[in-house]
């Protein structure tokens, strides 16, 4: 069974964007460390998940081939099968992505299905549900050294056991933390 990872950058005080959505915060150029890293991780992931409202972003931006990513980078997120998750959506106005509309059922078949892992990119509304709906098998959380007090949480309202599996600092000041949900 494919498994369903979440890659999600956050503030060392667990907010994955502030109050308005600011993400200004986050430590950027990533290190060779880092890269490195997040390069293993996506190996082998075959499908991205998204939220509606980040791949409204998303999918333009990498499309546009931005300068300051490698060519790599740039060919596997555009060239890797999308999943966008969406409410209001009836189909995708993009290339290589597909809508859903129903998270849990999504999900599950996308999991069900042969092929590679999963990797879920997304705002609150997506990230939060699928933690609460118990549909991620491991959580990456690459925390930047700075606390804003207040904003939008990675995790729903309400007790999230984990397993700490591993916590690696980055020369630029990030730490990935990688936890597993307890069942």
């Amino acid at each position: 069974m494919r498994k369903l990872k979440l890659q999600v950058q956050t503030t060392a005080d667990g907010f994955m964007a502030g109050l308005n959505h600011e993400m200004d915060w986050m430590r950027f150029p990533w290190t060779d460390d880092l890269s490195a890293y997040v390069d293993a991780l996506t190996t082998p992931v075959d499908t991205i998940v998204l939220g509606r409202k980040l791949a409204e972003g998303f999918i333009p931006a990498w499309a546009s081939r931005p300068e300051h990513e490698d060519e790599a980078s740039i060919d596997w997120m555009n060239n890797t099968p999308k999943v966008v998750v969406s409410r209001s959506l009836t189909a995708s106005p993009w290339d290589n992505a597909v809508v859903a509309n129903d998270l849990v059922k999504a999900v599950t078949e996308l999991k069900s299905q042969p092929g590679g892992d999963l990797i879920a990119y997304g705002g609150s509304t997506l990230i939060t549900g699928l933690i609460a709906e118990g549909l991620v098998d491991d959580i990456y959380l690459f925390v930047n050294p700075t606390a804003i007090g207040a904003g939008l949480p990675v995790f729903p309202v309400g007790a999230q056991p984990l397993d700490l599996v591993e916590a690696v600092g980055f020369e630029c000041g990030i730490t990935a933390l990688h936890f597993v949900p307890k069942p």
